[in-house]
């Protein structure tokens, strides 16, 4: 599975490519259902079908199990061939698992045409809506543990020069802190910063947004919930922060 960082249009392309290749093998199943490959071609076809589908999306995909299900398929089990089996019921057989393999093929192409046009939608929400939260994000995500204390929170944010930090707890991102929650909590409660943990003034539960969001969106978000900060996910997965400062950066570039 491809595993490098992309930009849109690269997206885009590698989708395309990927289609395109499929396609490829599609058109050539065709062939084989009217005429009828010899073994040593479908095996060569499937290994070179199984590579492509391992590579677009990954080893572990269940498309590439479907695609290797359906060279067994569900025919020989209909027609429980033996050694009496009617003449042409080998050649039945094999022509149905080929129609699987297409199926199976169909299937794939289908969930990357998807793809393909929930990237087009998002190119196009970018065109009219301005610049989005990915371009102006941090994609370095600085996180603190729920049991650490307000001190190393402090010095966790001087250190990296930053306002927040998101919250972990195990591999989870669970809330956020930042400056003006130090402030308040130290500053103006007086609470010991040496033994008080994160748990007990962090912001939960985490503000986000997605990606392909705008950055007017962004700022309607903060000054919704009141923060200037918001973890940025893209597939439900965290992928970086966007803060009041870059929102800053983006419409001093405008002007």
């Amino acid at each position: 599975m491809k595993s490098k960082t992309e930009t849109k249009p690269d997206r885009a392309q590698s989708l395309d490519q990927d289609i395109s290749r499929l396609r490829k093998q599609l058109d050539a199943l065709k062939k084989h259902l009217m005429n009828e490959p010899a073994p040593e071609t479908l095996v060569e076809f499937d290994s070179m079908t199984e590579d492509i589908l391992a590579d677009v999306f990954g080893s572990s995909s269940s498309l590439l199990d479907i695609y290797e299900y359906a060279q067994v398929g569900e025919a020989a089990g209909l027609l429980n061939l033996t050694d009496e089996a009617p003449e042409g019921a080998n050649s039945q057989s094999q022509r149905e698992t080929i129609r699987q393999r297409h199926r199976a093929l169909e299937s794939a192409i289908a969930d990357l045409e998807s793809r393909r046009a929930s990237l087009a939608k998002e190119n196009q929400k970018r065109q009219t809506a301005g610049p989005c939260v990915s371009d102006f994000m941090a994609t370095t995500v600085r996180a603190i543990s729920l049991d650490a204390t307000l001190r190393e929170a402090g010095q966790s944010l001087q250190k990296w020069k930053i306002g927040s930090l998101l919250v972990q707890s195990g591999d989870e991102y669970i809330g956020s802190i930042s400056e003006t929650e130090l402030t308040s909590e130290v500053v103006a409660s007086g609470t010991d910063a040496t033994t008080t943990t994160v748990r007990t003034c962090m912001r939960e539960p985490l503000v986000t947004i997605e990606t392909s969001d705008s950055i007017v969106e962004a700022v309607r978000l903060m000054k919704e919930k009141g923060t200037r900060h918001l973890a940025v996910t893209e597939s439900r997965r965290i992928v970086g922060v966007v803060s009041v400062s870059d929102v800053i950066r983006y419409y001093s570039g405008v002007v």
